[in-house]
């Protein structure tokens, strides 16, 4: 029982850093339907550069806080290659944001090397049902919550929020009332880079990271995108946390050499089962 909880505690960390690497992809995908294949990219960014400034003496905090404005900023730039030029195409923009992923492999080795990184997180220990856990885990998932209840009030309440579900529901008419599509598919890239920061400053001190993480950070984010339905952001700390529990017991039960391969696969069985409804909803529609 003890190792059970174990591993759904771990999960449950794990996971909430899949959620928000999901929750930015959704972000991106309602406005722009593009795929960010670079979501990755900006954690493992925001993992290296927490490093430098922890390295620097900066304290704890000020440096996560920091290396997460880098990734929003990357997440921006990332935005004016692929969707900043109105009329470019969904398919452009995924080619665009693949190329940046690959151009982030390089800068991270340059800057960085190819070894993993990584830096402490909070000291100590709880309990709980008889087994301690790392007060890491506690944060992790609490700053998640607390980001997705933020995203939620974001979306409700801010012109800014409704300006970009109205592009996510139909463009055209949000630009027949002066809203800039262009303009909001930026501050969603902007929004998902610091989404992916800050998972990557979350999750390092639990595993360390390296230039090549962010292929995984991606599938596994794109993945809990999929459990969600590439709806509602808030819908990401569901399917999040649900794929980070399900791989922490396949890994405790199984082998860890699974875990991806299980974010794989149901992300293929969906994808499989979505595209095999839709042919018969339509033939039902007409």
């Amino acid at each position: 029982m003890s190792a059970f909880v174990s591993y759904v505690l771990h999960g449950l960390a794990v996971g909430s850093g899949f959620a928000l690497l999901a929750g930015g992809i959704i972000i991106i995908y309602r406005v722009t339907r593009v795929v960010n294949l670079a979501q990755g990219t900006f954690a493992v960014l925001a993992a290296f550069m927490t490093t430098t400034l922890l390295g620097s003496r900066l304290p704890h905090g000020l440096a996560e806080l920091l290396a997460t404005l880098v990734a929003a900023l990357a997440g921006g730039l990332a935005g004016l290659v692929a969707v900043g030029k109105r009329g470019t195409t969904p398919q452009a923009s995924l080619i665009a944001t693949l190329g940046l992923a690959i151009l982030g492999y390089a800068v991270e080795i340059l800057a960085w090397g190819d070894e993993p990184r990584s830096f402490s997180g909070l000291d100590g220990s709880l309990e709980l049902a008889g087994v301690e856990f790392p007060k890491q885990y506690v944060l992790v998932v609490g700053v998640t919550l607390a980001v997705f209840a933020l995203l939620e009030l974001f979306f409700e309440r801010t012109y800014a929020g409704k300006a970009m579900s109205a592009c996510a529901s139909n463009p055209y008419a949000a630009t027949l009332v002066g809203i800039s599509v262009v303009r909001m598919a930026l501050f969603a890239f902007v929004l998902a880079g610091a989404l992916g920061g800050l998972a990557g400053v979350l999750l390092t001190p639990l595993t360390p990271l390296s230039y090549d993480s962010d292929l995984s950070l991606f599938v596994n984010g794109f993945a809990a995108a999929i459990l969600a339905g590439l709806k509602r952001p808030v819908l990401a700390l569901g399917g999040g946390l649900l794929l980070g529990v399900a791989q922490a017991l396949v890994a405790g039960y199984a082998k860890a050499s699974y875990q991806s391969m299980l974010a794989l696969l149901l992300t293929l069985a969906i994808l499989v089962v979505q595209g095999a409804r839709r042919p018969a909803l339509h033939a039902f529609e007409d």
